[in-house]
């Protein structure tokens, strides 16, 4: 008997503009190595950049925001598994799911802790540590209610479940790391990899509508690369990522070496191309592609501790961390002109992708946990009352908000 798995998309999978669309395509396959017939559906618009699901096998279906058709969709489809993406996507849809298919299992995928992010960006706003009360927002309370409405929740990074945990006090039960789920390097593709002596200048890559990106870059231009600049006058930094706005683009000055480029069509290509990655995150949350494609492509990186975050446990970095502008830029000196240093860091990025991000080390244990849930499924939900409580009186709010929109707009 086939096995059937919708997974809600809040937008269509770009694996070329972002690491949420690389980690949704690395999910993908974890469910289809499980046996399951994968559908995506969302209610976003596809852009030049959407990979085309329909190459790895995967169903497609267009959706609505309060409309009733979703019903008569998920019913006929039946799916044993429903994944939400990010815990938008559940409130929207999460009580459609559970009055449609009550037996199937509801994932949610966080992609990071949105409330965690936002708590950064407003104690960075403040210029302040980040406190409890930052923690405690509205988006965090949103997203933690999401988490005890849903059977289980993939954490992304190991610190994201530390602060879940011991701050939050959620249950580990309802809560499973997943981290980045990589193939491994090879060493005919490490082999193959640029030296130091061919590779020249910096870069920085990431998706421009994403806040800490932008951030970074302006961060950059205003207090890291004039200082880097004034001891490596003829270098140059490289800043792709997609979709950038025109504030962005008002940033390049070519007679400072700031290159703003734009997408990168290929992000291995312009990696291998540099000697070295900058990335100093202010804030965010989750795990960094930025650092990934670094490490693949053997490019040491210079990074913050926000931009390190998850990404290492006991292991060394692939470069180095540091949060002072003036020391970011003395170590990134540093290790652009210290060939035997750069090549240790290179060799460290490589024993991370094998050690912390190798596929096989995951994709027996979550196939056993998505197992265990479902022949469990019951017992698990009587044992979340909280959970329960949410479901019965948060999602109620959202139906008749929900159906109350959808008459409105039947009438116009």
């Amino acid at each position: 008997m086939e096995k059937s798995l919708l997974i809600i998309g809040f937008v269509w999978p770009e694996p070329k503009s972002s690491a949420a669309g690389s980690r949704m395509l690395q999910l993908i396959a974890q469910f289809q190595n499980q046996g399951y017939i994968v559908t995506f559906a969302s209610t976003a618009n596809t852009s030049n950049n959407t990979f085309d699901l329909s190459q790895i096998g995967v169903l497609t279906k267009d959706i609505f925001l309060n409309d009733s058709s979703f019903d008569d969709f998920i019913s006929n489809l039946n799916p044993s598994i429903v994944v939400f993406d990010r815990f938008m996507t559940e409130e929207q849809f999460g009580w459609r799911v559970a009055e449609q298919c009550p037996e199937a299992l509801r994932i949610l995928d966080t992609e990071d802790f949105h409330g965690l992010r936002k708590a950064r960006a407003l104690a960075q706003k403040e210029g302040i540590e980040v406190s409890k009360d930052h923690l405690q927002n509205d988006t965090s309370k949103r997203e933690i209610a999401s988490i005890y409405r849903c059977d289980l929740s993939l954490i992304i990074s190991e610190a994201e479940m530390d602060i879940l945990t011991r701050q939050f006090k959620m249950p580990e039960s309802l809560l499973y790391y997943l981290p980045f789920l990589l193939e491994c390097t090879s060493n005919d593709h490490v082999n193959q990899l640029p030296s130091f002596e061919v590779r020249k200048h910096f870069i920085t890559i990431g998706n421009f509508l994403h806040p800490p990106n932008y951030d970074a870059v302006l961060y950059l231009k205003q207090k890291i690369w004039p200082l880097i600049r004034q001891q490596l006058p003829t270098t140059e930094l490289h800043i792709y990522g997609a979709y950038q706005s025109q504030k962005a683009v008002q940033l390049h000055k070519e007679k400072e070496g700031f290159l703003i480029k734009g997408f990168a069509d290929d992000a291995h290509e312009v990696m291998q191309k540099a000697k070295l990655c900058l990335a100093p995150l202010r804030f965010g949350a989750g795990l960094k592609g930025k650092l990934v494609d670094a490490m693949q492509n053997g490019t040491p990186c210079v990074m913050s501790t926000i931009a390190a975050e998850g990404m290492f446990g006991n292991l060394e970095p692939n470069g180095v961390v540091e949060d002072d502008p003036e020391a970011f830029a003395q170590k990134a000196v540093q290790l652009y002109t210290n060939p035997a240093v750069w090549k240790d860091k290179q060799e460290y990025g490589f024993k991370i992708l094998k050690e912390r991000f190798n596929t096989t080390s995951f994709e027996n244990q979550f196939a056993d946990k998505v197992a265990t849930l479902s022949g469990n499924l019951k017992a698990h939900r009587q044992s979340n009352f909280i959970g329960n409580m949410l479901q019965h009186q948060t999602l109620q709010s959202t139906k008749y908000l929900s159906k109350w929109i959808e008459e409105k707009n039947s009438n116009k």
